[in-house]
């Protein structure tokens, strides 16, 4: 709970203190009793405070589902590393939990937090489908940690009046009757509610680590689905590797009211589908008469498919580094034009006169390009020493392409150093902020982590890939299409993502963007990163254009 100038702030605690694990196995768990009893389980994220919050119980069930199904892959040999909360809940669209480290991961500024599974008896506040939140200074509701909404649930069935938190570390009251809570040491009072949604799910089953049930007593007087995995004698069990802790922490998962998001709010024009799920089978996709739809489809208000279907994404194949290296002298010859009158200026590479030998002397392997030789661009004009621009082709992608380090003229066609991947694009039904009476491209980025080849910064050395599968948006209109053709292109140059260091969580070796903007936010745009913002779409074009992908590319 946000400090405020009135004394009311300090959130209420978790009474279970923290730490999260590998899934499967659990931090402290309600006491269910001596007796066989059902449970349910909640996810919660760890903010910045160290205190343990809720998703809500339709995000655990997606949380929980997900991670069965990454189970089964994973048994079967193909992977799966990350969580999409956006096909949940649209306003978590930016959210990915990745699951080698259980960090929730923020698309757009790359920030992590832990999260962690817990279980509780069925019948307590979160098995009933019940929360207590509390009022923050914009008007918005946020949730308790789940101990103490459980605690309010007890104390508001037992007809209690008042119920003290000061076993949770905090000096709170909460009024039952005239529904507030009151700062002991302030007087300062905040409203409070007792809301009512969808109870949490029960725990999927088959998750024990290699398969094994466990017969402790715990997991033996458990009647659910599935064995209860709360012990620390139970091995975690991790889909894609060992367990990793991260000191990185996301920023907070905000609400239009800039508070920390009530999880059960949910925008009533998205109602309850799912949105762009990449797994689904191709009979869900393509409803009779849609089946996929063509890049060149143009929509109008009647052509909206009333689910999400697949369009037609790029090849996804990439040339072999080895294959687009290019000779340099070659490349030099091919797009400059050797003049024997050289002006009066500095070469802007070697910072020498343009009458002065080059300051890349032994450049030339053939020796033909001698070392006073200067060249000009053929569209450009500009000029330098032709053994400088050798050695600064020498020190990029080396592709077969030219880059005026003057005016960043293209010449040939430029590619970038993207790891292998999936690009999948999907239309949705749902419009964008700003954008209405349209549907939307949701475009799907896949990259797995893997090791780095000859073009990366480390050759040999393992590389990461944070929070994907990253979800982006764009609007299904004229220009919304254009941008989406040319991101293909994009793609299929290896342009969109590089590896690199991250400007968000200093980690290094990671995929990172590679300065061309997307947006990550589908329902608002809290961030930054989301709609409507009416300059974007004009702003990704100039961003695209500098990579050498324009309307000609398409024309091609």
């Amino acid at each position: 709970m946000a400090a405020s100038a009135h004394g009311g702030g300090g959130a209420a605690a978790s009474g279970g203190g923290g730490g999260g694990s590998s899934f499967p196995a659990v931090g402290a768990v309600a006491q269910v009793g001596h007796g066989p009893q059902v449970v349910v389980v909640v996810w919660e994220w760890e903010d910045e405070a160290g205190r343990w919050r809720p998703y809500s119980s339709r995000v655990s069930e997606h949380i929980e589902r997900s991670m069965q199904q990454l189970h089964g892959a994973a048994a079967a040999g193909k992977g799966g590393h990350s969580i999409a909360l956006g096909q949940a809940d649209p306003w978590l669209a930016s959210y990915i939990i990745d699951i080698p480290s259980l960090t929730q991961f923020r698309q757009d500024t790359g920030r992590m937090r832990r999260v962690r599974r817990q279980l509780h008896a069925q019948s307590s506040a979160p098995g009933q489908g019940l929360s207590w939140q509390w009022e923050n200074d914009e008007g918005g509701w946020i949730a308790y940690e789940t101990t103490i909404s459980i605690f309010l649930e007890d104390c508001f069935i037992g007809r209690q009046q008042v119920a003290d938190l000061g076993n949770f570390g905090y000096n709170y009251v909460v009024d039952l009757t005239s529904l507030c809570q009151i700062n002991k040491i302030t007087g300062f009072r905040r409203r409070i509610q007792r809301y009512s949604d969808a109870p949490y799910p029960l725990p999927i089953s088959g998750l024990l680590h290699r398969g094994q049930n466990c017969s402790c007593h715990q997991c033996l007087a458990y009647t659910g689905s599935g064995p209860i995995l709360n012990r620390s004698r139970h091995a975690a069990y991790s889909l894609a590797g060992p367990s990793q802790q991260t000191s990185s922490r996301s920023s907070l998962m905000m609400s239009p009211t800039h508070g920390y998001f009530p999880y059960n709010k949910r925008p009533a024009s998205l109602g309850s589908m799912p949105i762009g799920n990449p797994n689904w089978p191709r009979s869900a996709l393509a409803p009779t008469g849609l089946s996929t739809v063509s890049n060149s489809h143009v929509a109008d208000g009647s052509s909206i498919p009333a689910l999400p279907i697949q369009l037609k994404g790029p090849d996804n194949v990439f040339p072999a580094f080895a294959e687009i290296i290019k000779d340099p002298e070659e490349v030099v010859k091919k797009y400059m034009a050797r003049i024997e009158e050289h002006p009066d200026e500095d070469c802007i590479i070697c910072m020498e006169k343009l009458s002065a030998l080059s300051g890349y002397d032994g450049m030339s392997r053939t020796r033909i390009i001698q070392s006073d030789a200067v060249g000009k661009l053929a569209r450009c004009g500009h000029v330098f020493h032709l053994l400088c621009m050798m050695a600064m082709y020498e020190n990029g992608n080396k592709d077969g392409s030219l880059q005026c380090p003057s005016c960043k003229t293209i010449y040939g066609e430029k590619t970038g150093t993207q790891p292998k991947g999936r690009m999948d694009i999907y239309l949705l039904p749902q419009s964008l902020p700003g954008y209405p009476d349209t549907g939307s491209i949701q475009i799907v980025y896949n990259i797995p982590p893997g090791i780095q080849g000859p073009e990366h910064p480390n050759p040999g050395k393992p590389y990461t890939a944070r929070g994907f599968p990253r979800h982006c948006y764009l609007p299904y209109n004229e220009k919304g299409r254009q941008v989406l053709e040319l991101l293909k292109v994009a793609w299929n140059r290896r342009l969109i993502f590089t590896v690199g260091t991250s400007s968000t969580t200093g980690e290094t070796d990671t995929v990172v963007w590679n300065e061309i903007h997307h947006k990550t936010e589908k329902g608002s745009n809290v961030s930054g990163h989301g709609f409507p913002d009416p300059n974007y779409l004009d702003n990704v074009l100039g961003e695209l254009a500098a990579q050498g992908v324009t309307e000609d590319c398409l024309r091609q």
